[in-house]
């Protein structure tokens, strides 16, 4: 038996468990992914708006972060396992819903609005429980393997899932997209309904106190912390900076190079390939040993690419730096879940992972509300060059941070 497995019962088998889950998780983002892309480039291709676009980023992100509000406590006080489920089945039944108006020939774009806003709501719930979800099977020693194998595994699909929306698309209907989300959005959930994994502590105690007694304190584990202040405000202003190069870019392609599915789907598998190198080498390297440096190391790259994605001249010049671009995520992704997974107390993960939530998906609606009308009057490359000029200096800057000096959360 491994030395996890003898040391802590809770990890036995927990090999097979993360393939499990794993598994699932990666075929239901497939779908999501598919329905994501769709809904962008139907978006994008009908009204070649970047106030449209704005409205659409809004529906898509808004009610995350006000759900994100109560998700973080319920994961905290509830078997995460269910939570994920319910999550997926939401969606599921929503863009199901979706997909049955679009076929009797009701497609405004408000009823894609308003799916998108549930969909939104089920993303809050499922992403901060996913994240606590993982330290319950897999030992603490192997979560920065893990953290980059999986962030490969969700860089392959979104390889796949543009190529495969990009061929749908242009074979059949936006509906169809929809009922293949729903396929496997419903493998997802019986695979989970398979894993076999008790709930954590504080879900199998008798709850004491209330949901707001919960917020405030998990609110307070924050606050008191100088680290965890430093690390929301530069991972506000990391994420408001990346809103055109997350956001704009099909309206860029769409208005520089054209606007066929093909070059939307060449962008994105682009940026996915650059994902799966970057998840590979971060899997194999680790990051640097202080966790900060490499999140500081993801900034420098991200906004120097960025930056160059708006001077080079050529389709093909533009797909190798977003693909760079790409492969400079998991530097942050990786280990930024990491950290909080290794050092904030198990049964504060939830609301800490929430208030993460909360702060990133905030920065995008409110980022497109600035960048998006602003895209209706000047180039997008002209936002690309000035936001990633200022993303580099925002990771030069978290180098000299005195709260990151040492990477942990002790102050």
């Amino acid at each position: 038996m491994a030395a996890a497995e003898q040391s802590n019962p809770q990890y036995i088998g927990w090999k097979r468990k993360i393939i499990l889950f794993l598994s699932g998780q990666t075929v239901s983002l497939f779908g999501s992914s598919l329905v994501q892309f769709a809904i962008i480039w139907y978006i994008t291709l009908s009204t070649q708006s970047g106030s449209t676009m704005t409205i659409a980023s809004i529906c898509a992100f808004a009610p995350q972060v006000v759900i994100s509000l109560f998700s973080g406590v319920w994961a905290d006080r509830f078997n995460r396992k269910f939570l994920i489920i319910a999550a997926d089945a939401m969606t599921a039944t929503a863009t199901l819903i979706l997909a049955f108006f679009f076929m009797s020939g009701h497609d405004e774009l408000w009823m894609i609005f308003l799916v998108s806003g549930i969909r939104s709501v089920g993303a809050g719930i499922q992403m901060p429980a996913v994240n606590a979800f993982l330290p319950q099977i897999v030992p603490t020693d192997k979560l920065t393997r893990i953290g980059g194998i999986n962030g490969s595994l969700q860089s392959v699909m979104f390889i796949l899932s543009p190529a495969a929306a990009g061929a749908l698309l242009s074979m059949s209907s936006l509906e169809s997209v929809f009922f293949v989300d729903v396929f496997t959005a419903t493998i997802a959930i019986i695979i989970m309904f398979a894993l076999k994994v008790p709930a954590h502590e504080k879900a199998l105690l008798k709850q004491k106190g209330g949901y707001f007694d919960d917020l405030k304190a998990g609110l307070k584990y924050v606050w008191s912390s100088g680290f965890f202040r430093a690390y929301f405000i530069f991972y506000a202003i990391f994420f408001f900076l990346i809103v055109p190069a997350a956001q704009l870019t099909p309206l860029m392609v769409s208005r520089t190079f054209g606007d066929e599915y093909w070059r939307l789907s060449a962008t994105e598998i682009a940026f996915s390939a650059g994902s799966v190198i970057g998840g590979i080498i971060i899997s194999i390297w680790g990051g640097f040993k202080n966790r900060m440096r490499t999140i500081a190391l993801c900034c420098i790259l991200f906004g120097t690419f960025t930056m160059f994605v708006g001077i080079v001249p050529g389709f093909v010049a533009f797909l190798i730096m977003i693909l760079l671009t790409g492969s400079s995520v998991p530097f942050f992704t990786t280990p930024s879940m990491v950290l909080l997974q290794e050092q904030v107390d198990p049964n504060m993960q939830g609301r800490v992972f929430s208030l993460t939530q909360i702060v990133m998906t905030a920065m995008m609606p409110l980022g497109m509300a600035f960048f998006g009308p602003l895209a209706d009057q000047i180039r997008i490359e002209i936002l690309m060059i000035i936001t990633g000029i200022c993303g580099a200096l925002v990771g030069v800057l978290m180098l000299f941070n005195k709260h990151f000096k040492h990477g942990l959360i002790t102050d």
